[in-house]
């Protein structure tokens, strides 16, 4: 089973090793990650502090100074480690066990605003992009969307699908194979900051269990959490959760 996820904006600091884009998930794509990067360094070193508000979305100058960085030199750290959003936070990856923990590094595909799609243990610098803002004159989106379609298809072929992204990257990749999501409830009405946090309160079940297919993760109780409706159109099975008060 392959678990899609998106990324956090807000990241932690540090690493050890070097950056190697070449080393990222579909190395073939290295040519195009590399002109993103060189735009993004070129908007960097031109510091007009208007167009980096936009691309960081923050407002503070001090704020913003902190991420004028040449990123392609910068350390590395795991992309599971890197992002510390809601998602990851209640993921909380450095306290899962071994085994679970190479679940995750076997199984999950983060998504990026600047790398397009990376693998949970591969090595990515500190970086700041607002979702959905471009990078010099180049939307990162309209950039990945053709090269990631007929790469992604081809990977996952064969392989239970579940994506738990937020919708807006369906714009860098969106599933033809049969896939299932998930959508949480809380007293009928659908949540919105719940619904990142239980994304990584599930995914930190799925790897705890070595989950392996849809219908083990369908058997898989998940504290919290009652299936309220399963719902299929087309390739899509969308599960729907009450959260239990």
């Amino acid at each position: 089973m392959k678990i899609l996820l998106a990324p956090s904006e807000t990241k932690r600091s540090g690493g050890r090793k070097p950056f190697m884009p070449e080393t990222l998930l579909f190395e073939d794509l290295l040519p195009y990650r590399m002109q993103l990067l060189h735009h993004y360094t070129n908007v960097l070193q031109r510091g007009d502090m208007a167009t980096l508000s936009i691309m960081f979305g923050l407002k503070k100058e001090s704020d913003i100074l902190k991420h004028k960085r040449d990123i392609i030199h910068e350390p590395c750290k795991k992309a599971i480690e890197r992002y510390n959003g809601t998602a990851f936070d209640h993921l909380s990856y450095t306290t899962l066990q071994d085994n679970a923990q190479r679940y995750l590094h076997e199984n999950l595909l983060i998504f990026s605003n600047l790398f397009g799609v990376v693998r949970a243990n591969d090595p990515i610098p500190e970086y700041r992009l607002q979702q959905g803002k471009p990078v010099g004159e180049i939307k990162p989106e309209q950039l990945y969307r053709p090269l990631l379609q007929e790469r992604l298809d081809a990977y996952l072929e064969g392989e239970d699908i579940l994506d738990i992204r937020a919708g807006f990257y369906d714009k860098y990749y969106r599933p033809t194979l049969p896939y299932t999501t998930l959508k949480f409830l809380k007293g009928g009405k659908v949540v919105s900051h719940w619904a990142k946090a239980y994304r990584g309160i599930v995914l930190r079940e799925i790897a705890s269990a070595g989950t392996d297919s849809l219908e083990a993760f369908m058997e898989l109780p998940i504290e919290g959490l009652s299936i309220h409706e399963i719902q299929t159109r087309k390739n899509k099975t969308e599960i729907i959760y009450e959260i239990e008060e």
